[in-house]
């Protein structure tokens, strides 16, 4: 799983069918710290996140037919399965 924020939303008439009924989202990975990483994800959203929320995003391809509930295997990567509430961690957790 990766530690993502919602940072925007597409709308694609046109579509493969596994994406059919699906809010597709933009999602960048971030720190801990909130912090944005490199790079951008398009992730299928299943429980409503929204822009600005930081979400768990199971981004291997078995996960995600897991959890669409595929029955074969279909062009879809990053499913968005969990909105955070709240983060607690260490910065330095040897010290």
């Amino acid at each position: 799983m990766i530690l993502c924020k919602v940072i925007g939303s597409i709308v694609s008439t046109i579509k493969h069918s596994s994406f059919q009924n699906q809010k597709i989202m933009l999602v960048r990975p971030i720190n801990p710290d909130g912090t944005l990483k490199s790079g951008t994800m398009v992730a299928v959203d299943t429980i409503r996140a929204g822009v600005g929320d930081i979400v768990l995003v199971a981004s291997e391809g078995r996960s995600a037919m897991e959890i669409m509930e595929f029955k074969k295997r279909e062009p879809l990567r990053s499913v968005i399965i969990g909105i955070v509430d709240t983060i607690e961690y260490k910065s330095n957790p040897g010290k």
